[in-house]
């Protein structure tokens, strides 16, 4: 592969996506739409967040989200967490006697898993004719949300992403997972941004989470075949702009170095005709059955 770029375009103003979006959407497995929302939208949201963090006590929790350590797979807080709104901290935010080395509101890896569903702000974004529209014009026949993260990248501790597809932890039969990812701040090779291997979502799944019958999660390799990371692209998005990815599409970030944050709103899509299996370790419960973008 000779290294293409992401097909970058201006946003429809109605989210219906062209010809062409869908022809590289197929090919590439990812596309990114400049000016996708207001950077006014973007400011509201990150306003609700800290709100939510102002509200949140550091001393009641110490989960942390780490994709290099995974961790979190046998961590109740994050299991449990497909119907509220919970906080998970960066692999490196607490020292060696258990406290925050820096503020909360710059410790925290992410907020989830049901924002979209939990509180009004983040509905309101979430739930949009616009993006009814772009979900649409992916060919779901009915589509649920059927999770919302809030993604800190923190400067200084923000840590590494590794290489993996969505459709390992959003598992559907058959497969049906696409990702929606907002930056609300500008992504930037500096501060963590996002790469992809355009064209990668073609090859296996090559991973598989689930849920085991003692309870405890595993991840099944089901095709160990390296990835073409000499060909990874970064997805650099001014605030405001929506990258929409394959649940297949191999992506990864590295850490945050930098002195500015990299936050970011993401939403996974699924279509509620495919099946959803009781052994992935998402699950809402019936007090919360999957929604799709009628706001309610």
């Amino acid at each position: 592969m000779s290294n293409p770029s992401i097909a970058t375009y201006s946003a429809p103003t109605d989210g219906e996506l062209s010809a062409e979006m869908l022809q590289r959407f197929r090919r590439d497995g990812v596309i990114v739409l400049r000016d996708y929302v207001p950077v006014s939208e973007c400011a509201r949201l990150r306003e609700r967040t800290l709100d939510l963090v102002d509200a949140f006590d550091p001393a009641t929790v110490r989960s942390v989200f780490s994709t290099t350590r995974q961790t979190q797979l046998n961590d109740e807080y994050f299991t449990e967490s497909g119907n509220k709104i919970r906080f998970f901290f960066e692999d490196d935010a607490f020292d060696e006697d258990g406290e925050l080395r820096q503020p909360k509101h710059d410790s925290l890896n992410k907020i989830g898993h049901a924002m979209h569903d939990l509180d009004p702000v983040f509905d309101a974004f979430s739930r949009t004719p616009k993006l009814a529209a772009s979900v649409g014009s992916l060919g779901y026949s009915d589509p649920g949300i059927l999770q919302s993260m809030y993604i800190f990248k923190p400067p200084g501790i923000g840590g590494e992403v590794v290489c993996h597809q969505d459709s390992t932890f959003l598992y559907t039969e058959p497969e049906s997972c696409t990702g929606f990812w907002f930056a609300i701040d500008d992504a930037t090779t500096e501060n963590g941004c996002m790469y992809f291997i355009p064209g990668a979502h073609k090859m296996p799944l090559k991973r598989r989470n689930y849920r085991q019958a003692d309870g405890s999660f595993v991840i099944e390799t089901l095709d160990d075949t390296p990835w073409p990371v000499e060909d990874k692209v970064p997805a650099e998005a001014p605030a405001g702009t929506l990258v929409i990815f394959d649940g297949r599409a191999p992506h990864l970030s590295g850490p945050n170095h930098s002195d500015s944050s990299r936050h970011a709103y993401t939403l996974h899509v699924i279509d509620r005709t495919c099946h959803y299996p009781a052994d992935n370790w998402l699950q809402r419960g019936d007090d919360m059955p999957l929604r799709g973008f009628d706001r309610e």
